[in-house]
């Protein structure tokens, strides 16, 4: 029994540790803040945010948003008879215009270390989203397709559309310690 709680406090102080080591704060240049607070830093296309000890970056594409506008144009006029009865209904011709509102963009976002991402801290990542109803398959401990879509989906709704984990979705999720003085 008292070895159990040494091993159970070791485990939890280990993750303090590992975790505190995780989550000093960047400054950046051009943040800009989501629903769920999160640094989001958008760079130039190659460039990478600034890195300091224990910081951990990951990066997503953000996808281009095209318009597309398909319009009808008359060729013909339509031809009518004297009485007014159409002799030759119009032609008309599809006309499509696609312009660029956006282009794709690098964002870049505080996330947890790849060290963190241990089996056991995976299984609890996907339970905290089984418990949202956004991952029905079993918690394997495994980063699979569906933990990601899972990940996405959470994150999608609060201003982050990646399926790579922010360490603030994470906070938000309850799987890493959050700042008391930030609650």
């Amino acid at each position: 029994m008292i070895f159990r709680l040494i091993f159970v406090w070791a485990l939890i102080f280990g993750w303090a540790l590992i975790l505190a080591g995780c989550t000093q704060q960047v400054s950046v240049a051009a943040p800009v803040v989501g629903n769920l607070g999160i640094d989001l830093v958008r760079l130039k296309e190659g460039a990478r945010p600034p890195q300091s000890e224990g910081a951990c970056w990951s990066k997503d594409t953000t996808p281009a948003v095209i318009e597309t506008t398909t319009e009808q144009l008359v060729v013909t006029d339509e031809q009518r008879d004297a009485l007014g009865k159409v002799t030759s209904p119009a032609t008309y011709q599809t006309k499509t215009h696609q312009r660029l509102l956006q282009d794709h963009e690098e964002v870049w976002f505080r996330a947890p270390c790849p060290q963190d991402m241990t089996v056991n801290f995976i299984a609890t990542l996907q339970r905290a989203l089984k418990a949202r109803g956004l991952y029905m398959a079993p918690v394997t401990g495994v980063m699979d397709a569906t933990t990601s879509e899972a990940i996405r989906q959470f994150q999608a709704a609060r201003g982050l559309d990646s399926p790579e984990l922010s360490l603030s979705a994470a906070k938000e999720l309850g799987i890493i310690a959050t700042d008391v003085s930030k609650i």
